[in-house]
């Protein structure tokens, strides 16, 4: 029996304050596959993003995510699709009057962890993953871009999500550490998490191959894979 895509759109339009972003978009995603979305700024890599996770809603075509139907999901039902995604954001949005330890415990309580060394053993467990496993006492502040983003992404796996978002994350970052960067989330993506990531470096895309879709015109185009 085949396996049920993770992600599955069929002629999916999307709008944003009353404009159509894009449309007609067909896109699948299976665990374990690594996907790129490539656009200029504003050709919509950010909103398709924000309609996998319940952010905007899907107005035409047929949506699932993880069993859950995009076009009709309760509100309730958000942070429980939420939990099982990572994402991971350009502008790191860690909390700043907290150390590293503090900001994944505060994910990780917020998700229903109570047991105190649960909660320490799966925070080293994911800094040790990402090679920040000394860094635990830092405050956001002391670490670099680099430092940051990879502590954004030990935030996205605190939960061994089915799915990883990872909107522009080398954004910020000198091309060294954004390539450091894509490498991790592809070593995580080998243990089987899917990902997609919405890069403008199209550098990324032939030292580090995957699925390629391009948003231009409206359109989401599959490119390559």
């Amino acid at each position: 029996m085949e396996e049920q895509p993770l992600v599955s759109y069929k002629n999916v339009s999307i709008n944003q304050q009353g404009l159509g972003i894009l449309c007609d978009i067909d896109f699948e995603l299976h665990k374990g596959e690594f996907v790129y979305i490539i656009g200029k700024v504003g050709s919509g890599k950010s909103t398709f993003l924000k309609t996998i996770y319940g952010e905007l809603d899907v107005c035409e075509g047929e949506a699932w995510v993880l069993g859950y139907n995009m076009r009709t999901i309760k509100y309730k039902n958000i942070a429980p699709l939420r939990r099982k995604l990572g994402i991971v954001f350009q502008d790191f949005q860690l909390l700043t009057d907290r150390t590293v330890y503090e900001n994944l415990a505060f994910v990780l309580k917020a998700t229903g962890w109570k047991n105190r060394a649960e909660i320490d053993e799966r925070i080293n467990e994911v800094l040790e993953q990402v090679g920040m496993s000394n860094k635990g006492y830092k405050m956001p502040n002391e670490l670099s871009g680099g430092e940051q983003q990879r502590i954004v992404i030990a935030r996205a796996i605190l939960n061994k999500p089915e799915i990883i978002l990872a909107d522009e994350p080398t954004g910020n970052l000198d091309v060294e550490t954004g390539c450091r960067i894509v490498e991790l989330l592809r070593e995580i993506c080998s243990q089987g998490s899917a990902i997609i990531m919405t890069t403008h470096n199209l550098n990324l895309l032939s030292e580090y191959p995957g699925e390629v879709f391009r948003c231009e015109n409206h359109r989401m185009v599959k490119i390559s894979s």
